[in-house]
């Protein structure tokens, strides 16, 4: 690189001034590629890039401004794009998009990471926003999340068009798996499951494959019998079309894939109603059909459950919405799965979803976050494939910058002193590593609601709390 020191200087001004004075080594690195930096060489060059860094967070913010307007030259203007990219082929009508979690746990930031941009496009073309529960995995479902997720949805997105239960149109998913079974498309596996992979490794058809419809029907009944099959003793299948390469298909993935099993856990809202449960690319196909979906954003993770459910447009020879893959956030030191986090509120690790210490909206919509900081995030990231490895602090840093620009205005400043111990005269806030801090201020709390944004000046960002022992959650800096 040309005048890389020069460049590396003017990129870490620019960064400090914008994140209260401090810059960011790994903002400055992004900011180099696109000055030429090459992957290959980040490693030469950290050293050099952290003693820069180090440098500019030692200057005040006045020597870091004058600093910059020596080198703001230096500095290339990305050309920066309002929104999301544009989507092809959309109806004049609008789009119709959904987001569909699981109720393993309530919404997270992975969740508004993903769900997000589905919604930013309705509110860009018009159209209808589905929030979808999919919830055919008795065995895999927190209670509370059927709550939760549409209070947090309504909370993020705001233009929830109506909200699907899957589990509410089981007989849908049967009269379609009929359909399938008549039309020769798919039949009933009581293959030993070992046995069946080793079929799929060695490219053979299972013998089930091709035993008339009429058993079929037999045997599709059977399943649904409480006296029938066991648990476990049949799987209704997807047979794999000629055109599709049938068993001989390249990806293993796509051989005769199963999709509905025989569960006997009670579901939380149908008891012991079914038996039969449909997998993902049974009801997904279904639903994304029945409810006319034109474009489709999804996590990448699912590329071959699009496939799959690709595949079942086919044959019906059903439109195949437009459909997007992103990336996801891999977190190098945050847990954001539902079901880990779970078993940490039963030890008592956590006091619930909505600890401040968690990276779950519950949580963040308590301390102040506002859903257009992470509608900004989503918009500057873009639909992007690549997973994107991040530290919590790096990722709390972007977000808190976005979310300060939207409440800096709504907030009430008060002069904030700290203290050593509550008292009748302190205030008391609660950090997100559940830690204590006690102080004095100048506002009256009298003239504050519950859920007021207050900046206390020199402390940071909080979210008035009357109801529990402390009077604030903190937000961030």
């Amino acid at each position: 690189m040309k005048n890389f020191e020069e460049k590396a200087k003017a990129y870490a001004l620019k960064n400090a001034i914008g994140h209260d004075a401090k810059a960011n080594q790994g903002a400055v690195i992004s900011a180099l590629f696109n000055e030429g930096l090459k992957k290959e060489d980040v490693k030469k060059y950290a050293k050099q890039i952290s003693e820069i860094v180090n440098e500019i967070n030692k200057l005040s913010p006045e020597e870091q401004e004058r600093e910059f307007e020596k080198l703001k030259e230096v500095v290339s203007e990305r050309p920066h794009r309002e929104g999301l990219p544009e989507l092809p082929n959309v109806p004049k009508t609008g789009v119709v998009m959904r987001f569909a979690p699981s109720p393993s746990g309530p919404m997270h930031i992975g969740h508004a990471a993903t769900g997000t941009p589905s919604s930013l496009y309705v509110k860009k073309y018009g159209g209808k926003f589905y929030l979808r529960i999919e919830d055919t995995n008795p065995e895999n479902i927190d209670p509370d999340s059927y709550k939760m997720i549409p209070e947090e949805a309504n909370w993020l997105f705001g233009n929830v068009t109506k909200v699907i239960i899957q589990s509410e149109r089981m007989q849908n998913y049967y009269d379609f798996a009929i359909k399938l079974l008549e039309k020769n498309y798919a039949y009933v596996c009581t293959c030993d499951s070992e046995k069946f992979k080793k079929l799929v490794e060695k490219k053979k058809e299972c013998p089930c494959r091709n035993i008339s419809v009429k058993e079929q029907m037999i045997r599709w009944e059977e399943m649904l019998d409480k006296k029938g099959y066991k648990e476990g003793g049949a799987v209704l299948r997807f047979k794999t079309p000629k055109e599709e390469s049938g068993m001989e298909n390249p990806n293993p993935a796509m051989r005769d894939f199963p999709l509905a099993r025989i569960v006997e856990a009670p579901h939380p809202l149908q008891g012991k109603k079914y038996r039969v449960w449909p997998l993902m690319n049974l009801c997904v196909t279904l639903d994304d059909y029945d409810f006319s979906l034109t474009h489709i954003i999804r996590a990448k993770e699912h590329r071959d459950n699009a496939t799959r459910q690709a595949m079942i447009f086919k044959l019906f020879g059903w439109k195949l919405p437009e459909t997007f893959f992103l990336g996801r956030y891999k977190f190098e030191d945050l847990e954001i799965s539902c079901t880990k986090t779970k078993a940490k509120i039963r030890e008592g690790e956590f006091a619930g979803w909505d600890d401040i210490r968690l990276p779950f909206l519950a949580a963040l919509m308590k301390r102040g976050y506002q859903p257009d900081a992470f509608a900004k995030m989503v918009e500057e990231r873009g639909l992007s494939e690549v997973d994107k490895v991040i530290s919590k602090e790096d990722y709390f840093k972007i977000l808190d910058g976005l979310n300060r620009e939207i409440i800096k205005d709504k907030a009430i400043s008060s002069e904030f002193e700290r203290e050593q111990k509550k008292s009748k005269e302190t205030i008391e806030i609660l950090m997100p590593d559940a830690k204590k801090v006690c102080g004095k201020i100048t506002l009256k709390l009298s003239k504050l609601r519950e859920g007021s944004l207050v900046y206390l000046k020199g402390f940071g960002y909080c979210r008035y709390n009357p109801k529990e022992k402390t009077n604030f959650w903190f937000a961030h800096k």
